[in-house]
C-alpha cells in the first residue's frame, strides 16, 4: 500500500509538471482544457496499453497544432477541426508501419535535419504573432485588456518564468509554466484583471460537454502533414528517455508500438474534443531529476488528469487566467520551439552554404511565417503542413552533393 501511495505522489508530481502546458494549447485554441485533460489521460493509458506498459512517458497536449488547429476553427468551424485532428493520429500509423517494415533508417532518409529542423522553427513562429497580441491584451484585432496594464502583466508573467528558467532550482526548472502563470494570475487579481464570476458559478462536478466531430476531407487532408513534425518529435521523445533510463525502447517495445499508441492517442483525443496529444519532454526531464522511471507513475498521472476533466471548478479557474498572462508565457514559449528546430539543424551540422540546404530551409521559412495558402479546388494546404511537404520535396527533388549522396 505505502509503495502504491510513494507512487501515486509521483504520478501526481508528473502531473504538476506537465499540467502547464498541457492546459495552455486549449486555451489559446479555444478549445475545452477539460477534455484536454480528459485526452491526456486516457491517450497516456492507451499508450501503456499498447506498449504493455515499458516506457515512462506521458502523453500531454501538442504544440504543434497550435496554429494549425486556429486556423482550422476558423476555416471550418470546431467539429470538422476534430475531425481533422481524429485523421492526424493516422499520420502515426503511418510511419509506425514504415518503420515496422524498412527500420529508422527509412525515416531518417525521407526526413533529415534539413527537413525537420525548419518546419520546427515554423511551428513555433507561425503562432508568433498570436504570442504578441496576446502579450498586449489583443484577442484578434480587439483590445481586451487595457494596454499598459496589459503589457505590465505579461512582462512580469515573462520575468518570472526566466528567472525560474534560468536561476531556478532543478525542480522548479521543470514547471516555469506554471510558477510564472500562477505569479501573473496572482498579480492579475490584485489589480482586478480577473473575473471571478464564473469560477463561482461553476459547479464542483461537471461532465465536460463533448465534441462530436463531423467528417470535412479538407480539414483531415489539412491536418495529415501537420502530424509529421509531432511524429518525429516522439521518436526524438523515444529515444530521449532511453537514454534517461538506460533502456532502449527504440528496440522493445519498439518505435513502431510506441508510434502506434500515440497516434491511438490523438484519434482519441479528437474523437473526444481535445488537442493531440505528444511525449512531454518536461516529463522526462522530470524521471531524470527524480531518478524514478517506474512507468506505473505515468498510469497514476493519467488517471489524476482524467479526474482532474470532471472538476467543474477548477476548468472555469482555468479559462478565467487573463489573456496578458498567457502572452507573457507565450513570447518564451514559442521561441523556445523554434529554438528546437535551429538546434535540429545546428547538432545535425547542416551547411547552409550549400546551396540546396538554404533553398530547403529558405523557402520552409518564408512560406511557413508568411502564412501562404495553397488550394488545389476545394483543398487547401497552410502552415506547418503546406511546410513539411515543401521541404520533403524539395529534399527529395534537389539533387544532392556527391560526398553527401549514399
Amino acid at each position: 500500500m505505502g509503495h502504491q501511495l510513494k507512487l501515486a505522489i509521483a504520478g501526481a508530481q508528473i502531473l504538476f509538471v506537465a499540467f502547464g502546458a498541457m492546459v495552455l494549447v486549449p486555451l489559446l485554441t479555444g478549445l475545452n482544457p477539460a477534455l484536454a485533460l480528459l485526452g491526456a489521460g486516457v491517450g497516456t493509458l492507451l499508450f501503456q496499453l499498447c506498449t504493455k506498459r515499458k516506457v515512462p512517458i506521458y502523453l500531454g497536449s501538442s504544440f504543434a497544432f497550435i496554429a494549425p488547429i486556429i486556423y482550422a476553427m476558423q476555416e471550418w468551424g470546431i467539429s470538422s477541426t476534430m475531425f481533422g485532428l481524429f485523421a492526424a493520429g493516422f499520420m502515426y500509423f503511418v510511419f509506425a508501419a514504415l518503420i515496422k517494415w524498412r527500420g529508422l533508417g527509412a525515416v531518417h532518409r525521407l526526413l533529415p535535419p534539413v527537413v525537420i529542423g525548419p518546419v520546427i522553427m515554423v511551428i513555433g513562429l507561425s503562432v508568433a504573432v498570436v504570442a504578441s497580441n496576446m502579450a498586449m491584451g489583443k484577442s484578434g484585432d480587439q483590445q481586451v485588456f487595457n494596454y499598459t496594464h496589459s503589457l505590465l502583466l505579461s512582462g512580469f508573467t515573462f520575468a518570472v518564468t526566466v528567472i525560474v528558467t534560468v536561476f531556478g532550482s532543478k525542480m522548479m526548472r521543470l514547471i516555469p509554466i506554471l510558477i510564472g502563470v500562477a505569479a501573473g494570475y496572482i498579480l492579475a487579481l490584485i489589480t482586478g484583471m480577473v473575473d471571478t464570476s464564473a469560477m463561482a458559478a461553476a459547479p464542483w462536478f461537471a461532465v465536460p460537454r463533448f465534441i462530436t466531430p463531423q467528417i470535412n476531407w479538407q480539414a483531415a487532408l489539412f491536418m495529415l502533414p501537420v502530424a509529421i513534425a509531432p511524429a518525429i518529435e516522439h521518436i526524438g521523445g523515444i529515444m530521449a528517455i532511453s537514454k534517461v533510463t538506460g533502456e532502449d525502447y527504440v528496440q522493445s517495445p519498439g518505435l513502431h508500438r510506441t508510434l502506434f499508441g500515440d497516434g491511438l492517442g490523438v484519434c482519441v483525443a479528437g474523437l473526444i474534443g481535445g488537442p493531440p496529444v505528444t511525449t512531454y519532454g518536461e516529463v522526462t526531464g522530470a524521471v531524470m531529476i527524480t531518478k524514478n522511471s517506474n512507468p506505473v507513475i505515468m498510469t497514476w498521472a493519467a488517471i489524476f488528469a482524467i479526474f482532474m476533466a470532471f472538476f467543474g471548478k477548477f476548468n472555469a479557474f482555468l479559462s478565467s487566467i487573463p489573456l496578458p498572462v498567457m502572452g507573457g508565457i507565450m513570447l518564451l514559449l514559442f521561441g523556445t520551439i523554434a529554438s528546437l528546430g535551429l538546434k535540429t539543424l545546428i547538432d545535425a551540422k547542416v551547411d547552409l552554404m550549400l546551396p540546396r540546404n538554404l533553398v530547403i530551409v529558405s523557402s520552409v521559412l518564408t512560406v511557413g511565417i508568411g502564412g501562404m495558402v495553397v488550394k488545389i479546388g476545394s483543398m487547401a494546404f497552410a502552415g506547418v503542413g503546406l511546410c513539411a511537404l515543401l521541404a520533403i520535396l524539395l529534399n527529395l527533388v534537389l539533387p544532392k552533393p556527391v560526398a553527401e549522396s549514399e
